[in-house]
């Protein structure tokens, strides 16, 4: 395929993210493993550690070092001006900042000159209390106006948006996953998976396995999961709950763990993980649309997660009903995972929807051709973006002719 130039060059697309792990880092790596395929010439800013500087250039990117911390504070000054001179060195066509740092630091810097789409990932404004709340949100309805789209991974996100008073153009791309990397898992791969794993060789067959995989951190509530275990276990002797991943709460929840719970450590595939288990759970306090539990569901397994923003999009109406509960509520998160743990079969059901669920609303090729079309959009024929490449077969359940992305609905909301 042809390749697109302006001036001589590729199209340039600049993606700019803080933090650099979890579910940000893993869209942001998909959208340039996309792109590059297409053609288009991919850049990522980001601070070093994490996965995504080594990941993104696994995936094609080349990774400019831009150094800021996790959260706002004094630093952001000489933040934005490492990342102003970083953007007129690389001269890119486009812009893409992913999450409340990366946005505030991006828009900043760019303040309109150049197209810029921002993608919150999960609203700051609901992340923090009191004053930081206050401040988060007035900082979002003003900077609205240096982003030339706002990009929410669910109707949802963006509804929440809309109504806290943030006004712009919008537009609505739901998150996605790979469904070839996360695929369906038998009785027969469980227990390939939990052989391979050196932290469950020692578990007997039979055992019922809870998983929860993402950042050790209160936005991903497993704190409230390990206040609910008890009610688990009282009811299911023998159950097993891992935790998969790291960060800053991990000290405390050690502290804190009842008996028959593992702390798995930090992984940067966890297929292996899901098709382990026989339940998958994530009880946050605040989401965008989270990728955990849509790759639980590719791999064929039933989900329990707490009804924050995107969780309701993201499950198949028949799933709703057995795996949504309130956040912060451990009793109600226990009585959720007793119920699938006690009914195999349900579980087999519920599993099975999930998986052909993801596979027909949110294949990753879907989501990124959303996306080009989006910067399509933005750019104009003048500077055309290469489409999906030829090669790249359409997502299962779709038909071959149809061009996946958002609805007739969030089309409406992208021109509004």
């Amino acid at each position: 395929m042809p390749q697109h130039k302006r001036e001589g060059r590729r199209l340039t697309v600049l993606h700019i993210s803080q933090p650099v792990d979890g579910g940000v880092a893993r869209v942001v790596t998909d959208l340039v493993r996309s792109q590059t395929r297409a053609g288009l010439r991919s850049l990522v800013a980001c601070p070093s550690g994490g996965v995504l500087g080594e990941a993104a250039a696994e995936a094609g990117a080349r990774v400019l070092p831009w150094h800021a911390r996790r959260e706002p504070g004094p630093h952001l000054p000489m933040e934005t001006l490492r990342l102003s001179r970083l953007i007129r060195r690389t001269s890119p066509d486009l812009v893409h900042a992913h999450s409340a740092k990366a946005g505030l630091a991006a828009r900043l810097a760019v303040r309109g000159r150049i197209p810029t789409v921002f993608q919150p990932h999960a609203w700051s404004f609901e992340a923090v209390g009191g004053t930081a709340s206050e401040l988060a949100l007035y900082w979002e309805r003003f900077a609205a106006r240096w982003a030339t789209r706002l990009l929410c991974v669910s109707e949802d996100e963006r509804r929440r948006g809309h109504d806290a008073g943030v006004t712009g153009r919008w537009a609505v791309i739901r998150n996605g996953v790979d469904t070839e990397h996360f695929r369906p898992a038998d009785r027969a791969a469980r227990d390939r998976a939990r052989s391979g794993i050196d932290a469950l060789r020692c578990l007997p067959p039979d055992t019922l396995l809870v998983v929860c995989v993402g950042r050790l951190c209160r936005q991903k509530g497993q704190d409230v999961l390990l206040r609910a275990w008890p009610g688990v276990t009282g009811q299911v002797p023998g159950a097993v709950l891992a935790l998969v991943g790291d960060g800053p709460a991990g000290e405390g929840l050690r502290q804190e763990a009842p008996q028959q719970v593992l702390f798995a450590g930090p992984t940067t595939d966890p297929a292996a993980w899901y098709a382990a288990a026989d339940l998958v759970v994530l009880p946050s306090r605040w989401e965008g649309m989270a990728l955990a539990p849509l790759e639980a569901m590719a791999c064929g397994r039933p989900v329990v997660m707490s009804e924050v923003t995107g969780a309701r999009e993201s499950l198949p109406p028949r799933h709703a009903a057995r795996g949504l509960v309130p956040p912060e509520d451990p009793g109600a998160l226990a009585r959720a995972m007793t119920d699938l743990l006690l009914n195999p079969r349900l579980r087999d059901t519920l599993g099975a929807q999930a998986q052909e669920h993801v596979r027909g609303a949110h294949d990753v090729r879907a989501t990124a051709d959303a996306v080009a079309r989006l910067y399509r959009e933005l750019l104009g024929p003048a500077r055309a973006v290469p489409r999906t490449p030829d090669g790249a077969p359409p997502p299962p359940g779709r038909d071959p002719h149809e061009r996946p992305g958002p609805s007739p609905e969030t089309r409406e909301h992208s021109r509004r």
